[in-house]
């Protein structure tokens, strides 16, 4: 039948091959880590820069003076009001 020696060569092979494999998957898992870490971090950034332009957005056209909203003022003028809330909603 089979020799011992062939038994002992075919068992720390397998094994060989199960602690590689469980070591390589380790390594794999852990870069996927750290890669999906960096790629959120990237995110929350974008995310906070698109919130800050939209914020600058909303004030400068709050602070637009131009604009008279007062009836009785003779330069008053309704659509450039309803214009201005329906941009800024």
């Amino acid at each position: 039948m089979v020799s011992s020696t062939v038994n002992v060569v075919r068992y720390t092979a397998l094994f060989s091959g199960i602690a590689y494999g469980w070591y390589h998957r380790r390594s794999l898992q852990a870069s996927h880590d750290k890669h999906k870490l960096s790629e959120a971090a990237h995110h929350r950034e974008k995310l906070i820069a698109e919130a800050k332009e939209a914020w600058k957005r909303k004030q400068s056209a709050l602070s637009d003076t131009t604009l008279v909203t007062d009836p009785e003022d003779p330069r008053f003028d309704l659509e450039k009001l309803i214009a201005k809330w329906e941009k800024s909603s």
